[in-house]
């Protein structure tokens, strides 16, 4: 592993869907601020901030959990965007743009997954 949480690929895909959901989600209608938006935009920073938090635990396992609730988090931002377009919020290329970095982000945590199933026990 890396000397800090910040050097995995994985957190920073996610830093950038964090960033695309806030401009996507700047462009929803005001009636949707403590609805749609708000959701989203939670759900979307509890992905990195999983990552960083798991990363810093004294534990394999307590780092699994943590990866397991930003791949949670990161499905339902997919889920929110299916939603989000359907009602027509937001650009096309912006929802499009924000479901590329969720996929991606959600493919890098499984196999991050699946990488520290079988990987040592993480040293203190």
């Amino acid at each position: 592993m890396g000397k800090s949480f910040k050097d995995l690929i994985v957190w920073q895909r996610a830093i950038e869907l964090t960033v695309a959901v806030y401009k996507l989600t700047s462009h929803f209608p005001d009636a949707e601020r403590f609805g749609l938006t708000n959701q989203m935009r939670r759900a979307a920073v509890s992905i990195a901030s999983n990552i960083a938090e798991g990363y810093g635990k004294s534990s394999k396992g307590e780092y699994l959990q943590f990866l397991g609730h930003a791949r949670g988090s990161c499905a339902e931002i997919e889920t929110q965007l299916i939603i989000a377009k359907e009602l027509e919020f937001g650009s096309s290329t912006l929802i499009d743009s924000a479901h590329s970095f969720a996929d991606e982000v959600g493919k890098m945590l499984v196999a991050l997954m699946k990488s520290l199933h079988h990987a040592k026990p993480l040293s203190s």
